[in-house]
């Protein structure tokens, strides 16, 4: 007798994930991503009493992954405060999480519960941004402002559609972050 594989409660977490990046939460089925599995639906129920657990496991884990996970990579990477502040920014608004975080900012205008959730991510990495700027500056006001336009550049660029000359988008966001941590010829 052949043993019956089942998916991992974690695979229809992420799976349901790719689908929320793709297209929204309305694009989280069961049916869907049991197709997508290569799997019946039937096995969704031995892991998820219903669809809402689901979506409410997919928040659990994209906000562990933003802030605990994130903040414990560049912890355990070492370096100074400048290195540390990027590597947030990049490991936050990678290319696996970005198109994540994207979505649920998307999806928390329509949704009270996903906006609260939203707002505690976002208040753990600006947290997080404050405590980074504050070992490089001292000024509170100072730390707030670099804070927030560090997140601003993270979360906004993906949004811009503007021209920048010769250079690439990529080029000028990277300038811009150089000019918000002090990395500058004179520092």
């Amino acid at each position: 007798m052949v043993a019956v594989t089942r998916t991992p409660r974690s695979g229809w977490i992420e799976q349901g994930l790719l689908a929320l990046a793709t297209g929204g939460p309305d694009a989280v089925r069961i049916e869907s991503l049991a197709q997508a599995l290569g799997v019946t639906k039937g096995g969704f129920y031995g892991h998820f009493a219903n669809r809402k657990a689901l979506l409410t496991e997919m928040l659990d884990t994209w906000e562990r992954e933003s802030t605990d996970a994130v903040r414990a990579q560049v912890e355990s990477e070492g370096g100074d405060p400048r290195s540390k502040i990027r590597r947030a920014g990049l490991l936050t608004f990678s290319d696996e999480r970005l198109p994540i975080d994207l979505a649920v900012r998307d999806w928390a205008r329509r949704d009270p519960t996903v906006a609260e959730r939203l707002r505690r991510v976002d208040n753990y990495r600006m947290e997080y941004a404050r405590e980074l700027f504050g070992k490089i500056c001292s000024d509170p006001e100072e730390i707030e402002a670099r804070a927030l336009l560090a997140f601003c550049l993270a979360v906004g660029r993906h949004f811009l559609a503007a021209d920048h000359n010769e250079r690439t988008h990529l080029e000028v966001a990277g300038r811009a972050a150089d000019l918000l941590v002090g990395d500058t010829p004179e520092h």
